[in-house]
């Protein structure tokens, strides 16, 4: 870029992520808000239909939002005091929050530090460190868009009796190539139990607010579906009694956690952009790796080599685009100086004074830690332009000199 880079960008923030809001965005929520239903209509069923075909699992069930999924997953698992999970503390907290939200205890595991995903051999050692029975499941986290390799934690999981939810907020499209040579996208259902979504603004899909569970498991999916909606059922094939077309009845203590149809029908409009979004994503992400190929001060953020098909092309669906340095704070600040409003992701659940207070503390997971103390997300989306991304390269190779 020249001299007069930050007047060509119009000196605008330029943020870690953005929603990208269409004309037909808009219209397809105008035209909700005109019909019949804003709730609980036939919007919800129309996105859940298509984002199941999306990432080809059988059944999907929307949400207020991906707390939500998570929350409804462990409730439909049966997650109690006496449940023991594990999960990276390289995530958002509502990985592990949904596991307390049960009454059960949250063990973390630390992180592969090429990549930030939860490291499977330290998972191994965790559980042949108790006796088989002592820990019910697994939360591992696509990170960054970096599917994990389910197909693996499938086999443990089965070894030890464990299920698996995929936490894969980040990586609607993703995929990792499995032992015989298949692209197995995120959320799929194949190995994971259940797997969540989240549509905040700044992930691939967009509802404002709204997350969304997928699984191959209808009996999970019908339990799903009531604990939406505070426990209760309309089928009267799953009634105990039947007084009239009025008649509900609430089974258990559920939450009400749907999404109104309006969101609904912004999903579907985005959804239909989702391929053309994350291709941007992964072009973004070319220009980024080569801008700092052997750069000294920058080390990128590993890519998993089992997401990379027979053509070379990733399955990794870049929510972020993560690198370390060793001065993070300095060029966190700088950038901001600059209007390049980069964030860091995460810092370890574990270090929060919640987890602390359960007995957790600084020092327990060291690659966790690590990798917190150099990273830092920059601008990752597919309105990103050109201009705007070179303008975050110069910046940044500008900082470390």
């Amino acid at each position: 870029m020249t001299q007069n880079s930050e007047l060509r960008t119009n000196n605008k923030p330029i943020p870690y992520g953005r929603q990208h809001i269409t004309d037909d965005d808009i219209a397809a929520v105008v035209e909700t808000l005109q019909s019949d239903f804003l709730t609980q209509g036939p919007k919800v069923a129309e996105f859940e239909q298509a984002f199941a075909e999306y990432v080809g699992a059988k059944y999907a069930v929307a949400c207020s939002n991906g707390t939500a999924a998570l929350h409804l997953c462990t409730m439909a698992l049966g997650v109690n005091k006496e449940s023991r999970v594990i999960t990276t503390p390289i995530t958002f907290v509502a990985s592990a929050n949904c596991v307390r939200y049960c009454g059960g205890t949250v063990e973390f595991s630390d992180i592969d530090p090429d990549t930030a995903l939860l490291d499977i051999h330290k998972v191994r050692q965790l559980l042949e460190s108790k006796p088989k029975g002592y820990y019910s499941g697994i939360i591992p986290v696509d990170f960054a868009g970096n599917p994990v390799n389910l197909e693996e934690f499938r086999k443990l999981a089965d070894e030890f009796g464990l299920w698996i939810i995929e936490d894969a907020c980040h990586a609607p499209g993703g995929y990792f190539i499995d032992s015989k040579g298949e692209k197995q996208l995120c959320g799929n259902g194949r190995y994971a139990d259940l797997a969540i979504f989240s549509f905040h603004p700044v992930k691939h899909i967009a509802t404002g607010e709204g997350g969304m569970v997928t699984t191959n498991d209808e009996k999970l999916y019908q339990e799903l579906l009531k604990l939406r909606t505070h426990g209760i059922t309309r089928d009267p094939a799953l009634m105990e009694e039947n007084h009239g077309g009025w008649y509900m009845e609430m089974q258990e203590l559920g939450y009400n956690y749907r999404i109104p149809d309006m969101l609904c029908a912004l999903g579907i409009s985005q959804l239909r952009r989702a391929d053309a979004g994350l291709a941007r994503r992964r072009g973004i992400a070319k220009v980024y790796d080569k801008a700092f190929d052997n750069h000294s001060g920058i080390k990128v953020l590993g890519t998993s080599p089992d997401v990379f098909d027979a053509e070379g092309e990733t399955g990794h669906a870049y929510h972020l685009y993560v690198i370390k340095v060793e001065d993070r704070r300095g060029l966190y600040d700088f950038l901001h100086q600059h209007n390049i409003f980069a964030q860091v992701h995460y810092i370890p659940a574990h270090t929060m004074p919640y987890y602390r207070s359960l007995g957790y503390k600084k020092g327990d997971y060291p690659e966790a830690e690590n990798y917190y103390a150099g990273c830092l997300s920059l601008p990752m989306y597919p309105s990103l332009t050109q201009e705007e991304q070179e303008f975050v390269i110069e910046k940044v190779k500008e900082f470390l000199g």
